[in-house]
Order: C-alpha cells, then structure tokens, then sequence
C-alpha cells in the first residue's frame, strides 16, 4: 500500500465498469493500457503545443489488478525531450474501499511519443 503521489493533481480520474473486466474479474489490462495512453498523450501534446502520436511502450508494469469500483487516478511527466520526440512517465493509482480507503499503485509505464504536424510527419518539439 502507498500514498497518492506529489504530483499537483491527477492528468486522469477514471472509474473502471463491469463491462470493463477480462475473464478473471479485474479489470483488463489493454482497457488500463489505454487509460494510461490518454493520460500521456494529453502531457506529451501539452509540451508538444499539438499533436502527438504514440510511437513506443518503453516500459509497462502492472503492480497489482484493477477491480471494479475503484477510482483510478493517473499522474503523468514528462522525463525526456528529444528533436521530434517526447518521453513520458505515467504512475496510476487505485483508490479502494468505503470508509477505509486503501491507495495502491496499480500500474506504472514509461511511453514516447512524437510530435506531428497536420501532415501527420515528424516535428521538432517547439522549444518551452
């Protein structure tokens, strides 16, 4: 068990659903996957004053499963800039149980992406 990070405020505050679960009953990990996609995109298109794409899953772990009802919030940083590229780190944590709260973090990844003009071409990431 942990605390929430120092993060100001979370990027993403979601709530995983029934329909969300894999076969086992906690929640699928490709549904977390993309909830932690979202969460880098909007802090790696922030720095990237536009669009970005995906172009790597540098590093994905998930620490502990995902249930149903708990209240995920995902914080994001940005831990690299290249010439077109964006390196970001995304943390997600678990908030469980009513009134006993339990914080866990659940999930933690490392993704790039790249900046794109409307062309859909590499960029250069604009300077801050």
């Amino acid at each position: 068990m942990s605390s929430l990070p120092t993060h100001p405020e979370p990027i993403l505050r979601i709530q995983p659903m029934p329909s969300d679960v894999n076969m086992h009953g906690d929640i699928f990990g490709g549904w977390i996957m993309a909830q932690v996609d979202i969460a880098g995109g909007v802090v790696a298109a922030r720095r990237a004053k536009g669009r970005v794409a995906t172009v790597a899953v540098n590093e994905f772990v998930f620490k502990h499963p995902v249930l149903v009802g708990d209240l995920l919030s995902l914080y994001a940083k940005v831990v690299r800039v290249g010439r077109t590229s964006i390196t970001v780190s995304v943390e997600v944590y678990a908030e469980r149980g009513i009134p006993d709260t339990q914080v866990f973090r659940v999930t933690e990844a490392t993704l790039t992406y790249v900046c794109v003009g409307e062309d859909r071409k590499p960029r250069p990431v604009p300077a801050e």
